[in-house]
């Protein structure tokens, strides 16, 4: 779930703190520490894991990459001394996935931090070519950049030349029930691939993400009653094993809803990986979620 964090521009303003996009140059980085799981993955497919000398716990793909790699704690409670004593070149972060605290203390140690941040599908493309930039192979980058790349274009002319692709709901946990509004990675990837976001539209959608005195986070991540989904009439619901894990129980219960979604038998049980997370697995990503949304 997304926690609270000091706002984004507080980090970037401290010289050692990097975004996607400013001007810092990646030559010489030997030694990373990676808090954010996807881009651990990332590095390793790219060719660079062997740069990576501490990972935290739930850095688990590719399977057995990691074993042998010191574990820094978790992605909210990273241990700074941890860290520190693998003095690293760099560490990746993201600005949702970790803590504020964490990269302002990493910063003030003197070690540089990427903070990274995409929020739409094609900006994780530009992250995983940035990353290429620490000095993955061509072939690298032709295998595993390239083709998200290209799925990414496919799959938005695609989204140009069709008409309006159905309403879906995504949540992402549950007691209470979260989704995901826009300007967010996920509600990007939906909509790339040919689904409208049915919590979308910030102060103006269904359900929750209608009332307008909600703080931002809460509209980027509507905290809904039950009801608001059946109001808000989805034709597909996605239901991930991440961050929440939903599972059979949840789609059964979902099912005995009035809406689209129940009566049509659209309720599906996806891979949470899939849909947040930016790196190597867009390609993929896009091919399951277009198969899925465009089924009649």
């Amino acid at each position: 779930m997304p926690s609270h964090r000091e706002k984004n521009g507080s980090l970037l303003a401290h010289p050692r703190v990097h975004r996607h996009g400013g001007e810092w140059s990646k030559q010489g980085i030997r030694r990373i520490v990676s808090l954010v799981p996807s881009l651990s993955e990332a590095l390793v497919v790219l060719g660079l894991g062997d740069r990576l000398v501490g990972v935290t716990e739930f850095c688990v793909h590719p399977k057995g990459a990691f074993e042998s790699l010191p574990k820094v704690g978790g992605t909210k409670d990273a241990e700074v001394a941890a860290i520190r004593e693998l003095e690293p070149d760099l560490v990746i972060a993201n600005h949702e996935e970790n803590t504020a605290r964490v990269v302002r203390q990493l910063a003030e140690s003197g070690i540089d931090v990427w903070l990274t941040y995409p929020r739409t599908v094609e900006e994780g493309t530009r992250l995983l070519r940035a990353l290429a930039e620490l000095g993955a192979s061509e072939q690298a980058i032709e295998r595993h950049v390239a083709p998200a790349e290209r799925a990414v274009a496919e799959a938005r002319a695609r989204r140009a030349g069709a008409g309006t692709g159905p309403r879906v709901f995504c949540p992402i946990w549950r007691d209470p029930w979260m989704t995901i509004g826009r300007d967010t990675y996920i509600h990007d990837m939906i909509e790339t691939c040919g689904g409208q976001n049915v919590f979308g539209e910030g102060p103006g959608c269904p359900g929750a993400g209608s009332r307008g005195d909600r703080p931002a986070a809460h509209r980027r991540y509507p905290i809904l009653e039950f009801d608001d989904i059946v109001r808000a009439r989805p034709e597909v619901i996605l239901l991930p094993d991440e961050p929440y894990a939903f599972g059979e129980a949840d789609r059964r219960r979902l099912a005995r809803l009035d809406c689209p979604a129940a009566r049509n038998a659209r309720i599906h049980l996806i891979d949470g990986t899939l849909l947040s997370w930016y790196g190597p697995r867009i390609a993929e990503a896009i091919r399951v979620l277009v198969k899925i949304l465009a089924a009649s």
